[in-house]
């Protein structure tokens, strides 16, 4: 009995620009390094379950839209510890017709992981067809064939010319399985602004000769000459013994296609050093600069609350000075009374009368000013938890995302600030929160609740985990930027709380989400009609 199952093939294809484009950059202008997009696109086959020791079952072969006229036929026979693959194609053109730098193909097997194994080299007859006898010790996989520069790369392109088809005669259930792996864009050999000279084939060279020239050449190009000296030299020097073979007059075809095989293998490995280094230096950079932006905004943060404390000492001068005023003023007039009074002294009983009848006058008065000093004490604090509110919600929209609500100012932090499945915050969440800790400290006396919030997919026990976890990184960053500590809270509601429908994948990423809601008397009830300044004209509060 065989299974079969459906294998997704991701496409790693080189783009000029893209959303979700990786770039290896130069390491110094002095020696630059090639630069590669990646983008990822979606590609589907079928693949069958072998079960151990079944006997053996025959798969076709069909072209794809690359070259239709393309066909062939495979038996794969279970042997003890592997799969034997007894494979014929027929209507295969020239590889170099997809361009200059391929010179083979390679039958490949893909795991229903995404895992894909070279397990032969394709040589093209002169009548079109092309037969190979090959093992694997993969149980279930598909099978495919693709154009490539030469026989050992380790990652196939995305010039899929073969796949395989399941026959009627192949018997068992489907079964949908997700798979995903990278495959190399056409041209994806070639880095950005590098010229690749075409190669003049020789009949009477071997195609190997040809296959290890485009393996050195595509070395180079990947800077493998940097980055992985030693590798790109022996591989030079093999390279240089196989010219001088393939130049002599009495030269061994079969040694020459040997050594040319060694150039090969050691270019590729080289080429594939190179990337592996070329990756790390760029990791490294990121992690080097968002380092430097969290440093250069908790700076910015920590002048702004200097500037902020600087200004309400000199609010505060200006109070006492002006009750010293208000003071000096109220004596200056009591002295002016008690003259008065004893120069009066003869008209008392009449002035007495006349004072009853003021002191009378000036209550109903002072009453009247009391009671509208009041009330526009009151309109005036509103307005001014009105404002602070509205200077904290455009503040925070600079940094995150943030709402007004009626439980307080929610700034929402997306999943994409944390590593995928953990909670650890990535450098670009802890830059915005340091930006945000800066401000929050102006205001002592609010108060702010993490909450963390998962989509549904996963136990529902590793999604609570996950979201305390993530709500409990969040808050104890927070204190270490000064925050006070009696003043947070940390909550994990798993997939309790969605705000859109979990069966999409744009839903799911919004599930997944960590909310702080900034609250406190200082900045009153929910806003509603305020018409907010200019970031521009936004001054620090007093």
């Amino acid at each position: 009995m065989f299974k079969t199952a459906s294998i997704t093939l991701a496409v790693a294809m080189t783009l000029g620009a893209s959303a979700q484009a990786q770039t290896q950059a130069p390491a110094d202008s002095g020696n630059p390094t090639p630069t590669y997009r990646i983008n990822v696109v979606s590609r589907t086959t079928r693949a069958v379950s072998y079960r151990h020791r079944s006997g053996a079952t025959k798969i076709d072969f069909k072209g794809t839209d690359l070259m239709p006229a393309a066909a062939g036929q495979a038996k794969v026979e279970s042997k003890r510890g592997a799969l034997e693959v007894e494979v014929e194609f027929s209507g295969l053109d020239r590889p170099t017709s997809f361009g200059n730098e391929y010179l083979t193909y390679v039958l490949w097997a893909i795991s229903p992981e995404g895992r894909p194994v070279n397990i032969g080299e394709v040589l093209v007859g002169d009548n079109h067809r092309s037969k190979l006898d090959v093992t694997t010790d993969l149980q279930a996989f598909a099978l495919i064939v693709t154009a490539e520069p030469y026989y050992a790369v380790r990652r196939p392109s995305n010039l899929v010319v073969l796949e395989n088809e399941i026959r009627s005669d192949t018997v068992g259930a489907t079964e949908v399985v997700d798979a995903r792996f990278e495959l190399i864009d056409r041209g994806g050999y070639i880095p950005t602004g590098y010229k690749f000279d075409p190669v003049v084939l020789n009949a009477k060279l071997p195609l190997e000769f040809f296959e290890a020239r485009n393996a050195l050449r595509i070395a180079q190009s990947a800077g493998a000459e940097r980055y992985a000296a030693p590798s790109y030299e022996k591989a030079v020097n093999q390279m240089n013994e196989a010219d001088a073979l393939a130049s002599g007059k009495h030269g061994n075809k079969k040694s020459l296609s040997a050594l040319s095989r060694e150039v090969v293998q050691t270019a590729e490995d080289a080429r594939e050093i190179a990337v592996k280094h070329i990756d790390e230096e760029r990791a490294e950079g990121e992690r080097n600069a968002g380092t430097r932006r969290e440093s250069a905004a908790k700076d910015r943060a920590n002048d702004e609350s200097r500037r902020r404390v600087n200004a309400e000492a000199l609010s505060a001068d200006a109070v006492r000075e002006r009750d010293e005023a208000n003071r000096k003023n109220r004596d200056a007039q009591a002295a002016a009374q008690q003259s008065a009074g004893a120069q009066a002294d003869a008209e008392r009983d009449r002035n007495d009368a006349q004072l009853k009848q003021h002191a009378a006058e000036a209550d109903s008065d002072r009453n009247r000013a009391a009671a509208l000093s009041s009330d526009a004490q009151l309109q005036q604090a509103l307005r001014e938890r009105e404002e602070l509110r509205a200077r904290l919600l455009q503040q925070f929209n600079l940094i995150l995302e943030t709402r007004d609500t009626a439980r307080g100012l929610v700034v929402n932090m997306s999943d994409v600030l944390f590593d995928s499945g953990k909670y650890t915050l990535r450098p670009l969440a802890r830059e915005k929160l340091a930006k945000i800790s800066g401000i929050v400290l102006g205001y002592p006396t609010l108060r702010l609740a993490v909450e963390g919030n998962t989509d549904s997919v996963g136990t529902e026990l590793f999604n609570q985990d996950l979201s305390e976890k993530r709500a409990e990184g969040v808050r104890s960053y927070l204190t270490q930027q000064g925050v006070p500590e009696g003043s947070t809270t940390a909550t994990g509601f798993g997939k309790t709380r969605p705000i859109a429908s979990n069966d999409t994948s744009e839903g799911r990423q919004q599930n997944r989400r960590v909310e702080l809601i900034v609250s406190g008397e200082v900045i009153g009830t929910k806003i509603v009609s305020l018409s907010l300044q200019p970031v521009a004209a936004i001054t620090s509060p007093q």
